[in-house]
């Protein structure tokens, strides 16, 4: 009888804060914090409460009790993040009315990286640590640190368009070094300007409608090394090209990877022998139990770019993740690196079905066998996520009448494509690669 008079006052207190009456909606919600049993309406009640609270340290207090009683409550946690200023209350956005991107062109922050010694371009070199001057061979170290924890709220960035929203269609960029001022499709973060060769990156962190890069794991060898490998892996597969194969081009592939907790309900039915006094016989009995199992996975890992994903899917499970550094835009220089064109939200939800199904076929021998015959995502959330940018090496093979990709792993060397696992002869692209190499 409680509870439900407990929610009647919470009710009653939430209609008052919805039209201003925050007097009335704090006696309202006193009471229903005093009356109240259970974790869901204390922390409902808590949340109006700092709704119609306007000291900071005490609306604070309110937000704190509401968390301590749901730690996964979004609205919560996005009102905390705003008082802490890590998040802009003008930057939230109304679920029921999100924003089109805005098509045509739009300003973004470049990043230009030359030779302090002799203003020379300098490039990212291939060991994962050094800017190199194409002139006077002048290095620059970059930072070495672990990009694994350096991961976003996943609350917070839902809360902006940023987590829902795509790439523009372009974007213009005004270079440092000449002036001229040059347009970059939304596949790429960096390239070189068509006049004066300077390398630039963009400055994502300043670009409203994306979300920068957390973490990076650097190319780890070169062009030629890359040939190598895929003649070795033509070779392996037997495959006869039809035509001269392009070199591999050395780019930055976008994968989102997600935190998943919160806890599966479940309903399972346990078996037990049993004697029955009766007829002295033992007979089955079935019991029904509703429980929860808590989840926690980390680094699930998707890729955010839709043009390449079914082999660079493949190829994910080849990198060691553990080896990502802090995004630095020094890593891209002279190396093209793509957009994501997937937004976070929708691989959030790929990544949260990933685990809910995962978990759910380990549930029964996890579980000491028992029969479940129900289960729920309900009680399973995203915490957090990071956007990592990973090196590969693309080409196409012509095959079979049509084109295939092939990527080569620029971490560890591990080769994919959309090929079948089993082709026919080999051919003349040994031969044009190998010359390749000695030239």
């Amino acid at each position: 009888m409680s509870s439900d008079y407990a929610k009647e006052l919470l009710r009653s207190g939430i209609i008052d804060a919805k039209t201003g009456s925050k007097d009335t909606a704090r006696r309202y919600l006193d009471r229903a914090i005093y009356m109240a049993g259970s974790h869901d309406v204390l922390a409902e009640a808590w949340f109006w409460m700092s709704e119609v609270i306007d000291d900071p340290v005490e609306k604070r207090k309110a937000l704190e009790n509401c968390l301590s009683h749901d730690l996964h409550h979004t609205r919560a946690r996005r009102a905390l993040a705003i008082l802490d200023g890590k998040l802009k209350a003008e930057d939230v956005i109304d679920p029921n009315k999100l924003p089109a991107a805005p098509e045509g062109l739009r300003e973004a922050q470049a990043d230009r990286f030359m030779c302090p010694k002799c203003g020379g371009r300098m490039a990212f070199s291939p060991d994962g640590a050094t800017l190199v001057c194409d002139y006077c061979t002048g290095k620059n170290k970059i930072g070495t640190g672990s990009g694994m924890e350096n991961e976003k709220d996943f609350i917070v960035a839902m809360a902006t368009m940023k987590g829902h929203g795509k790439p523009l269609q372009e974007q213009v960029f005004h270079c440092n070094g000449c002036g001229a001022e040059f347009i970059l499709p939304p596949q790429q973060i960096s390239a070189n300007c068509a006049y004066c060769d300077s390398p630039h990156v963009v400055n994502l962190e300043k670009s409203k409608d994306l979300i920068a890069p957390n973490s990076i794991l650097p190319h780890a060898f070169d062009q030629k090394r890359a040939i190598r490998l895929l003649i070795d892996w033509v070779g392996s597969n037997n495959i006869k090209p039809e035509k001269k194969v392009d070199l591999p081009r050395g780019i930055y592939l976008p994968m989102w990877t997600f935190d998943i907790g919160g806890d599966i309900d479940y309903t399972a039915e346990i078996v037990e022998d049993e004697d029955n006094p009766f007829t002295e016989r033992r007979e089955k009995k079935v019991t029904r139990i509703n429980d929860k199992y808590p989840v926690m996975m980390n680094d699930i890992a998707l890729p955010a770019s839709r043009k390449l994903s079914a082999v660079f899917m493949r190829l994910l499970p080849a990198f060691d993740l553990s080896a990502l550094k802090p995004y630095d835009p020094r890593y891209l220089a002279s190396w093209l690196a793509e957009v994501y064109d997937v937004p976070m939200a929708d691989a959030s939800l790929d990544a949260r079905s990933q685990a809910f199904n995962r978990i759910k076929k380990q549930m029964p021998h996890l579980l000491g066998g028992i029969n479940i015959v129900h289960t729920s995502s309900a009680g399973m959330l995203v915490e957090s996520f990071k956007l990592a940018l990973l090196p590969v090496w693309m080409t196409e093979l012509p095959f079979g009448g049509r084109e295939h990709l092939v990527l080569i792993n620029g971490q560890s060397g591990v080769v994919q494509s959309d090929l079948p696992s089993h082709e026919e002869e080999s051919g003349g692209l040994l031969n044009f690669l190998a010359d390749l190499l000695n030239d």
